[in-house]
């Protein structure tokens, strides 16, 4: 059956409804980012590695990918929803601090042609960042990127269970980002809130039962790798989580099973974790384990006073980008994230990281305060301010600045707050305009609606 649009008309007036594009021509380039983000957090490429084949495994996957979104998004120039123009104020704090980093890279102290190889690496997060926000204009399209996320973080988690070292540490199977035990526990923690949206809205009982299985998987592997600071980063980020689905979601079920269940896996897994908290007292150290963990405690003291003393000596510049490490004396990473961005990029690109981040707040305040959103999309704010609250609180305890993850929940929230004030304006510009009664009176007689193909 064809479609028809309502169309009124009077004399010197016509009104006809927006149609909607049978067909969005940002299609192509949304795919490409799609295959950028697979890229990204199921890392391929290792996967390849461990397959034995090491050809292909080598391969600039994330690159290739990401220009090909870029062109996809350049030949549809005028036809998207969002332009360039329409870039929000965070995106301009993002390239403000890549920018500053590029700057003050040549004079970096420790290691110039380090600090500017590293800070280019760094900069292709814009373009990511930038293409998430102008790409995904529907909650389908932010439901695929969130679905990216949490199932290969999922992925990660079981093949780390499966396959990782015997070391009393569980330690991830792929590099990068999933090496280290801190930062598998803290991407973890980030994409549990999305997991969760994700078995709250599928519709389907197998979907609901694998989301929730993989969500077990992922808090088991936490505890195994025996991380302090993911585990307070669990703590923070899952009372904001059952506060937005279980208490305003009136999900009380979900507060007494999500409390059972964490319980069970902390005494199941949680033995080297429990340790390593003990050994906070430094007394009473029985273990090699405790033995090291009460080290490690003493390790990052140390180094967040080196960490401030590099920030005396290089205010306004820093050391460059990962440059810290050979500061420090012990090759180590300082573990607060503030602290981090602060010595390597100085103080002015600090300012820009916490402006950058405060946006993403203030977004899902604004966010929290429509009426207009329906169900389903106040459960993406709650996720997201979930996942962006136990981000802020675990960057006190990790090195996580050049992680994407926390950059692209603050373009999940951009692009939500962008549809939905684009689809209220949708809605208003559909609606006929309101007439004058006096006009409506004098011409009832001369309207009349025809139907426009």
């Amino acid at each position: 059956m064809e479609k028809r649009d309502i169309a009124i008309a009077g004399p010197g007036f016509v009104w006809k409804p927006t149609q909607s594009k049978l067909r969005d021509a940002t299609t192509g380039a949304f795919f490409w980012l799609s295959v950028f983000y697979v890229v990204y957090c199921a890392r391929p490429e290792d996967l390849l590695l461990f397959a034995h084949v090491p050809l292909m495994a080598y391969l600039p996957y994330a690159r290739i990918s990401a220009i090909l979104a870029i062109l996809s998004l350049v030949l549809s120039r005028g036809k998207s929803k969002r332009g360039m123009k329409s870039l929000p104020i965070e995106s301009k704090y993002l390239l403000a601090m890549i920018l500053l980093l590029f700057l003050w890279a040549p004079l970096s102290p420790i290691w110039k042609g380090g600090a500017l190889l590293r800070a280019a690496d760094f900069g292709k997060l814009y373009f990511a960042w930038a293409l998430t926000f102008l790409l995904v204009t529907s909650l389908v399209r932010l439901r695929r990127l969130i679905l990216i996320q949490a199932g290969s973080v999922a992925l990660i988690a079981i093949v780390s269970v499966l396959k990782g070292s015997s070391h009393p540490r569980l330690e991830g199977v792929m590099g990068g980002m999933y090496s280290n035990p801190n930062d598998l526990a803290f991407a973890i923690v980030l994409t549990l809130p999305l997991t969760l949206l994700l078995l709250l809205t599928s519709k389907s009982i197998v979907r609901k039962t694998a989301w929730g299985l993989a969500m077990l998987v992922m808090m088991y592997t936490l505890f195994l790798t025996a991380s302090r600071a993911g585990f307070i980063d669990l703590v923070f980020s899952g009372v904001v989580m059952l506060w937005f689905f279980g208490v305003k979601g009136r999900r009380p079920q979900l507060i007494f099973l999500t409390a059972v269940l964490g319980v069970l896996l902390f005494i199941v897994g949680g033995k080297h974790l429990k340790e390593r908290f003990l050994a906070l007292k430094g007394s009473n150290l029985q273990t090699d384990l405790e033995s090291s963990a009460y080290g490690s405690y003493e390790d990052r003291r140390y180094l967040m006073l080196r960490a401030l003393k590099g920030i005396s000596e290089y205010p306004l510049t820093g050391l460059g980008v990962r440059n810290f490490p050979p500061f420090s004396g012990d090759w180590h990473e300082v573990h607060v994230t503030y602290l981090q961005i602060a010595v390597e990029g100085g103080i002015p690109v600090l300012i820009l990281y916490l402006l950058f981040f405060s946006s993403g707040f203030r977004n899902l305040k604004k966010l929290r305060r429509r009426r207009d959103l329906d169900p389903e999309a106040r459960l993406y704010v709650g996720a997201l301010y979930s996942s962006l609250v136990g981000f802020m609180i675990g960057a006190c305890f990790a090195p996580e600045a050049y992680q994407y993850f926390p950059y692209f929940t603050v373009a999940y929230i951009a692009a939500l707050r962008a549809t939905a004030e684009e689809r209220e304006s949708e809605t208003e510009s559909s609606k006929p305009p309101s007439l004058n009664p006096r006009f409506t009176e004098a011409y009832a007689n001369n309207w009349a609606v025809t139907v426009v193909r």
